[in-house]
């Protein structure tokens, strides 16, 4: 069933009314004289709200009210109160509804009530559904999207240094989501319940970039009038990202050095020397050991930072994943702005997956915006060009297949359907571009 209204009143006349003002405004709704009527129409996850008199024989509204939200604790439902009855308005906030008309109501204000209530509901239940994806993988899954082999193999890699201390070093391009490797791997340690403080080297004011990793105590410096706790303190007991690693400076990688050799810090001004109990994970997107070789990075930071090597993928290297990728962020998008989730079709998953995304996941984000705002186009200088005209045609040729079988979940029958093509063409071809139908179940 999709968003509809449920409308219940035993004044025949206000319910025609009600009803005719709704569908004037191009809102679903189902009209009924009983409670026990409406109530019937209500499930979990019921895509809709219920608008409802109190005063009714048999059930009456706060009756009523109270079975619905029995069914789904989050599922609107609008009272309407006669002339005088504030006390029995409160009562009804109070058990759970959404909001409450007083009789006579305006029917400007009923409409922006409903629409409102349906907005909250659209939302509750794509949350829902975001949930339950989530929730049937584990952490790092649910954030490390892909069926490739370099995301299979990276997947392995995070799951095994998750449930260590070991510091962590991820390298990867801009937009390859080494952020995202870091919040996996917080989210699957046993640090999970602790801060996860992000500190962006890059941004970090030159002036008091100490004070602001440290911490400072009063009148450690002109203008320091009290006590302030450093990044570094807030992500006690948690996880540290150093995003941007080699853009500090290098007397604070000197700093930078003895806080993660001893686990140890002192604010600026003081002599107390405060304990950490933090795991560090620094990114950067040049080779580190490149600004070693160029003096721009000390190499005894580096060695101690670099315990494990993670290496986030670029796009360009798992393009079999940029499908099902750009389907779950524009799931995300959908969520973010409040929108219903729209249809994907193979013909725009192929453009993606052969999209030239220089920007990597984080372009591909943008785009997933886009397609869900409804600026679906792909341009013109993310087709890939480099390539000679056979590759590229089976680029192409492979894209489509790949964004056809994710689109189908792995079923053959309905993809070589879509496809045109016989099921010997399909197999042939699948074979060609070693796609296994399995990786799309």
């Amino acid at each position: 069933m999709s968003e509809t209204i449920l409308f219940v009143d035993d004044e025949e006349e206000l319910l025609i009314a009600a009803s005719q003002t709704l569908k004037l405004a191009d809102l679903p709704v189902l009209t009924f004289s009983e409670a026990e009527l409406a109530l019937n129409k209500v499930a979990r996850d019921f895509p809709g709200i219920v608008v409802s008199d109190i005063r009714m024989p048999n059930m009456d509204g706060m009756t009523l009210l109270r079975k619905v939200l029995e069914i789904d604790p989050a599922l609107p439902v609008i009272l309407i109160t006669g002339n005088g009855d504030v006390e029995l308005a409160v009562d009804a906030m109070r058990a759970g509804a959404y909001d409450f008309l007083e009789k006579p109501y305006d029917p400007a204000h009923l409409i922006d009530v409903v629409r409102r209530a349906l907005d909250k509901r659209r939302l509750t239940i794509e949350n829902r559904l975001l949930r339950n994806q989530v929730g049937s993988r584990d952490a790092i899954e649910a954030r490390l999207i892909g069926r490739s082999d370099v995301m299979v193999r990276l997947r392995e890699q995070v799951r095994a240094v998750a449930a260590t201390d070991a510091d962590i070093l991820v390298q990867g391009e801009t937009g390859t989501g080494k952020e995202v490797i870091a919040r996996a791997i917080h989210r699957a340690s046993s640090r999970q319940t602790k801060p996860f403080v992000h500190i962006n080297c890059a941004a970090l004011p030159k002036d008091l970039v100490e004070s602001e990793l440290f911490g400072h105590v009063s009148g450690a410096f002109a203008g320091a009038v009290k006590s302030r706790f450093g990044k570094l303190e807030h992500g006690r007991g948690g996880t540290i990202f150093l995003d941007a690693v080699d853009c500090l400076e290098m007397n604070v990688q000197a700093k930078f050095l003895q806080a993660i050799q001893s686990r140890q810090i002192t604010p600026l001004g003081s002599n107390e020397v405060i304990d950490l109990d933090v795991r560090f994970i620094a990114a950067s997107k040049e080779p580190l050991d490149k600004a070693v070789a160029e003096e721009r990075f000390r190499d005894d930071l580096y060695y101690r930072l670099n315990v494990v090597t993670l290496y986030a993928p670029p796009l360009s290297a798992r393009r079999d994943d940029i499908p099902q990728l750009f389907m779950h962020l524009v799931a995300e998008a959908a969520a973010r702005y409040r929108c219903p989730i729209p249809e994907v079709d193979s013909q725009a998953l192929s453009k993606m997956a052969t999209g030239n995304w220089l920007g990597n996941v984080r372009e591909l984000r943008n785009a997933a915006d886009r397609y869900v705002l409804g600026l679906h186009a792909v341009e013109e200088d993310q087709v890939v060009s480099d390539q000679t005209l056979v590759d590229r045609m089976n680029a192409h040729e492979r894209a489509i297949i790949t964004a056809t079988l994710a689109a189908n979940g792995g079923a053959l029958k309905p993809t070589y359907e879509t496809l045109g093509i016989s099921r010997k063409a399909l197999y042939e071809k699948m074979q060609k571009h070693g796609l296994d139908r399995e990786k799309f179940a």
